[in-house]
């Protein structure tokens, strides 16, 4: 059996729209929208936003994205004013065993690893 893909459900916190409107921000698409739910897509990564909110379970969720120059994509995210727009957390671009990361901490609280 082949697996075609990984949509994994991220939940959106207690600001659904603003959860949306973040995601939007931050270059994926929607591609539908089922109101309590939606599925977004860029660059063939995908996820889906439903409007779920349990701290606990957002804030022990953690999901690695990799891209191609972790110093660039902080420098966008920096730019666009996302922190102060989203009340998100970014953390600079990292050295690790495994790659240069950058940490947000999403609306909802989940750990979003974007690794070079």
């Amino acid at each position: 059996m082949k697996f075609l893909s990984l949509e994994p459900f991220v939940p959106s916190g207690s600001n659904y729209e603003g959860s949306k409107q973040f995601f939007q921000e931050l270059g994926f698409e929607i591609k539908w929208d089922a109101g309590d739910y939606a599925g977004f897509e860029k660059d063939g990564c995908k996820l889906i936003l439903q409007k779920y909110d349990l701290k606990a379970f957002a804030e022990n969720f953690m999901l690695s994205v990799r891209i191609e120059n972790a110093e660039e994509f902080w420098k966008e995210v920096i730019e666009k004013k996302l922190p102060e727009k989203f009340g998100i957390r970014i953390g600079k671009p990292t050295k690790q065993p495994y790659g240069i990361e950058v940490n947000i901490i999403d609306i909802a609280g989940v750990c979003w690893h974007f690794v070079e």
